[in-house]
């Protein structure tokens, strides 16, 4: 590609959250504090996040479109920009504000753009850069001139307290019903509201850094694994989902939980690490003829630090080990965005006045939904 990433920025709404503050902010299900919380803050290793949700009165200070806003319009490329001058925008995230019309459209509406290109992209983590990979192919095809892709998240909507049926018991026993202690707990002690945006165009910056987008891979596992991590719906025994949309009426579905998000942890432990090491990134190194010793910075997006050694067995398994010195990550600072979880990643290492031209930084995405997972390989210029 001859595309460059000019700027990046985020937004994350209010002030931090901290690891008390949290049932405070998210409310306690069923007025009982959590007993698995502690246990799941020392797995993560979180210790703030964000939420767009007055902490006084609880109610929402944001919608997804206006997180999505306010990181665009944090964006700096060049002098004299305006979002006037975006052409083309690209926003993806798992939690739009609407059915529909399409996230992007609500952003582009937020932000009284011109008339432009305007795409929206679906899904869970990989949102954020199946929407960064349309706008550099759009960009790259001289379509456009330039380009704005999102990811963005609005998360505490799910993890509210009273989002949730009350016979769902907040004091289950986490060993014997790990399913009901996920959908009821482990969530809620890691995700977090933000947004974040980076600028695209065929022409780097002059006075200042850029990240030359090399490649982005995606690669999906949904033609051979059951649906992992879901809302919407239920999963039957034999592993098929059923949506909402076959419920007789909508109370019956908010009733039985439908819209809650959901999480089969065994299929989780068991192929999050095998999908997206061994094999994803086995395909990448391959395609490629990546070293890990030429890789300079490794930036990867896990949802929670307990996964940390396990992807990186997972590398020493295939030969590309790249050591913990080169990892960057802010997630103990920011908690998992989702979608916009890589952008927030990116610009803590594109102003940190670390990077060197010529350094090569690849980016690592995995997503649970139904094992999608995305590569991205940038050079400093």
């Amino acid at each position: 590609m001859n595309v460059y990433i000019n700027d990046c920025s985020s937004f994350l709404p209010n002030n931090p959250v901290t690891n008390d503050e949290i049932e405070n902010v998210l409310g306690k299900i069923n007025d009982i504090p959590s007993i698995s919380k502690q246990r799941m803050l020392e797995n993560n290793k979180i210790l703030k996040r964000y939420y767009a949700i007055d902490p006084d009165t609880h109610e929402f200070t944001h919608t997804n479109a206006q997180l999505t806003a306010e990181a665009v319009k944090n964006l700096k490329p060049y002098e004299g920009f305006t979002t006037d001058d975006i052409q083309c925008i690209c926003c993806g995230s798992t939690s739009p504000d609407l059915l529909m019309p399409g996230h992007a459209l609500m952003v582009a509406g937020e932000l009284q753009l011109p008339p432009c290109d305007a795409v929206s992209t679906a899904g869970i983590c990989i949102a954020g850069m199946t929407a960064l990979k349309y706008a550099c192919m759009n960009v790259e095809t001289k379509s456009v001139d330039n380009a704005v892709a999102t990811g963005s998240e609005l998360a505490s909507s799910y993890m509210r307290a009273d989002y949730f049926n009350l016979e769902v018991d907040p004091g289950a026993d986490i060993k014997s019903q790990p399913i009901l202690a996920f959908n009821a707990d482990f969530l809620r002690w890691m995700l977090s509201d933000g947004a974040g945006a980076a600028f695209i165009s065929r022409t780097k910056n002059e006075n200042s850094i850029s990240l030359k987008v090399e490649w982005i891979d995606n690669y999906t596992f949904a033609g051979e694994l059951d649906t992992c991590m879901y809302a919407g719906g239920i999963k039957r025994e034999d592993g098929s989902v059923m949506g909402w949309r076959e419920k007789s009426n909508s109370v019956d579905a908010a009733k039985e939980n439908f819209l809650a998000v959901k999480q089969d942890t065994a299929l989780l432990g068991r192929e999050i690490v095998k999908t997206a090491m061994d094999r994803t990134l086995k395909m990448v190194v391959d395609k490629h003829k990546l070293k890990a010793a030429d890789i300079d910075w490794f930036l990867p997006h896990y949802s929670s630090n307990y996964f940390k050694d396990k992807f990186y067995e997972g590398m020493k398994r295939i030969d590309f080990e790249i050591p913990y010195e080169r990892w960057f990550t802010n997630l103990p600072t920011t908690g998992n965005i989702g979608s916009a979880s890589i952008y927030v990643i990116l610009e803590g290492i594109f102003k940190s006045g670390r990077l060197k031209k010529g350094e090569k930084i690849l980016c690592f995405i995995p997503e649970s939904g139904r094992f999608s997972h995305c590569f991205m390989m940038l050079t400093v210029c």
